[in-house]
């Protein structure tokens, strides 16, 4: 289980560490061999024993290791660990995820309900109706395939827009301010 096989290029090392080591391997024989007894007839703290020499064996190699300096010029040596703060947040792993993988955007039914409330800035900027009438058609047909797609996430709720209507407010809109 917690057997290391040593490779025959590494150095014999510490002898702490070859004890620890030779008491893992011992054991990790016996479990394969199924000699191990049961706990009740090994007697109490026999388990607790066995972990003691996992763990004191894995100190050693830590310690080993950090005299060999592979521990040194980590990216965050001397500097806090980022994201622990004083209070819990359960969100943590996805907040972590989003930025590790620089994931941007938002699902399609966020992004339409956005979408659906910017449209008439959008539709006012635009100085041709064709071109009025093509973005709305495009926001339908978005609202659709959203609808359409089955990726789980919020339900799409967003509502579809009348182009026709869509059109005439448009040019209310303008007359309104002034252009004709």
């Amino acid at each position: 289980m917690f057997r290391r096989r040593r490779n025959e290029s590494e150095p014999d090392g510490d002898p702490a560490r070859r004890a620890a080591q030779y008491r893992v391997d011992r054991e990790a024989a016996a479990e394969d061999a199924g000699d191990a007894a049961p706990e009740d007839a090994a007697g109490p703290g026999r388990a607790q024993r066995r972990m003691d020499d996992r763990a004191l064996w894995v100190d050693t190699v830590v310690d080993q290791a950090i005299r060999r300096g592979e521990f040194d010029d980590l990216p965050l040596e001397g500097k806090p660990i980022p994201g622990l703060r004083g209070t819990h947040d359960p969100d943590w792993w996805l907040k972590n995820l989003v930025e590790r993988e620089q994931i941007s955007g938002v699902l399609p039914a966020g992004q339409l309900r956005r979408d659906d409330a910017e449209l008439d800035e959008t539709l006012d900027r635009e100085p041709e109706e064709a071109r009025v009438r093509s973005l709305v058609e495009e926001f339908n047909a978005r609202v659709v395939d959203a609808r359409r797609q089955l990726m789980g996430g919020p339900p799409v709720v967003t509502p579809t827009r009348d182009v026709e209507r869509e059109v005439a407010r448009w040019r209310e809109r303008r007359r309104a301010r002034g252009i004709f």
